[in-house]
């Protein structure tokens, strides 16, 4: 059986260090907004080439977080890619504005900066990017489209960790970025957990009070905050596999050129690498004629396969009563998606089995085919 995922092998090369750390924790007798959350924000900042890192309950309330932070609220509209997980419109509506949905580019699913102009409107306050499967959007043309129109640049970031554009790590690549540290992302916590990175220190410094009941001094409260702060243990579970992360988004690398060598000659459209971006293979995805029969298939050799993302956005039933321009890119893609296995600890016998067994289920590619 070759798994999608299996946390349990993930984590064990870590298993004495992260005993210690929750050791560490418990008997430190503090367990929120202690030593091991400064410590990892720190962190987590200079890894990502930033100043600040303020350590949140999750991805989702990163975002939400970033948005508020920035006055972004009811009767504004936030530009969001079509092609994501349903969390980057979730934010954009808890504060109350209007996600404004933009369809990707079809070959790297993420989104096209050509269609930005056309989703514009006077109510236009931010562009929220994904850097979907763990490869940055294309940041400069989205940049240089927000300075010309005073536009915030929010990254989402949650698939990223450790990517790059032009050298810069996601997370670096805008006024601020959320990540997610949910235990399938290449930083993977032992729970949930999230983050907001950012080089603003007015907006990191509302950051950190607005995750904190909106207060930074003990009962004083400048704001109508929440509850959503990174817990110690989570924390120090962070601490321990951050320094792992380059090194295993190597392997996610390798195994990923291996994918791409070994299904060059197969009916499956591979994923592009966008210009100047460094991905780091949360995902390797490609697209399929037949996925449902293809998927059936690869299971019953023993290869779990998933979807990410079976139906768009738009598509969802909590967005269904709202009225959406056409996305057609996006409805296409949602149909014929498939996530290939891929972690830090797939072996190469693993892929080269996964690769023999696609090929011989959907067969060469045809003469002149993408």
């Amino acid at each position: 059986m070759i798994e999608f995922l299996n946390l349990r092998r993930v984590n064990a090369p870590h298993e004495a260090a992260l005993q210690a750390a929750q050791q560490r924790v418990l008997r430190s007798g503090w367990y929120i907004l202690g030593e091991e959350t400064a410590a990892f924000e720190a962190d987590f900042a200079r890894y990502c080439g930033t100043r600040h890192c303020i350590g949140v309950a999750n991805g989702l309330d990163a975002l939400v977080l970033i948005l508020r932070a920035l006055g972004i609220g009811a009767g504004d509209e936030v530009i969001v890619p079509a092609n994501t997980f349903i969390a980057t419109w979730l934010a954009v509506c808890q504060v109350g504005a209007q996600p404004v949905p933009v369809d990707p580019r079809p070959d790297t699913g993420n989104l096209d900066p050509a269609r930005l102009a056309a989703a514009l409107t006077p109510r236009t306050r931010a562009v929220m990017p994904v850097h979907l499967y763990g490869q940055t959007a294309e940041m400069e043309p989205i940049a240089t489209f927000a300075r010309q129109h005073g536009l915030y640049v929010v990254e989402d970031a949650a698939q990223a960790h450790g990517a790059r554009y032009r050298g810069a790590r996601a997370g670096a690549l805008g006024v601020a970025a959320g990540f997610s540290f949910y235990p399938g992302k290449n930083l993977g916590a032992l729970g949930d957990g999230g983050a907001i990175t950012t080089d603003d220190d007015e907006l990191a410094s509302r950051l950190r009070a607005l995750r904190n009941y909106g207060s930074r001094k003990k009962y004083v409260h400048e704001f109508i905050g929440v509850n959503s702060r990174l817990d110690e243990l989570q924390s120090a579970m962070l601490r321990v596999k951050l320094p792992a992360l380059d090194a295993e988004n190597a392997v996610r690398a390798q195994l990923a050129a291996r994918y791409l060598r070994g299904l060059e000659d197969v009916a499956v459209e591979l994923p592009a690498t966008a210009e100047h971006c460094e991905p780091v293979w949360h995902l390797f995805v490609v697209r399929v004629d037949e996925r449902e029969r293809v998927q059936r298939e690869l299971a019953a050799r023993g290869i779990a396969t998933l979807i990410h993302y079976p139906a768009a956005c738009h598509r969802q039933q909590a967005f269904a009563e709202r009225p959406w321009p056409a996305l057609p890119v996006s409805e296409a893609l949602a149909g014929r998606v498939l996530s290939l296995p891929i972690s830090p600890v797939h072996t190469p016998a693993e892929i080269d089995a996964v690769i023999a067994a696609l090929a011989e289920i959907v067969g060469p590619r045809r003469s002149g085919s993408a």
